[in-house]
């Protein structure tokens, strides 16, 4: 089950879209068909606290992702874990870049997924960016 869920209230939008997107991403990215993910949307003050507590950087950022840690015992092996994005720093980069609110967000969703799927852009040599822009162009942003 993917479950996408908004945790802020500055910023309105329709998250019925983004879920929409989501399910879609999912049934195209080979690496992650079949499996279940959590998307949260949430406030640049959440997303600092996070970013601090996990990363030790006092600052926000615009998206995390969190791979889940199956345990020996565990039986939910197809959760890839969750991808949590900050909606007011994804509204200042759309603004930033001349992109459309929801194209950013849209590239933030497909950002974490990739991320929960192993890619890291910080040592994979642009592998990472090689896969994003193809999947961007197979998602139509």
């Amino acid at each position: 089950m993917l479950e996408v869920v908004n945790r802020q209230r500055k910023i309105k939008f329709d998250v019925k879209l983004f879920r929409e997107f989501s399910r879609k991403a999912f049934e195209i990215i080979s690496e992650v068909k079949g499996k279940t993910a959590t998307i949260a949307f949430v406030s640049d003050r959440k997303m600092r606290s996070l970013n601090k507590t996990f990363r030790g950087k006092n600052s926000t950022t615009d998206v995390l992702s969190f791979p889940f840690e199956a345990l020996e015992f565990e039986t939910d092996k197809d959760n890839l874990g969750d991808i949590i994005i900050s909606v007011e720093r994804a509204q200042k980069q759309a603004a930033e870049n001349n992109l459309d609110f929801e194209e950013e967000i849209k590239q933030l969703i497909l950002h974490g997924i990739l991320h929960l799927c192993g890619y890291d852009h910080e040592t994979d040599a642009g592998e990472m960016n090689r896969r994003e822009l193809e999947l961007r162009d197979k998602l139509g942003i």
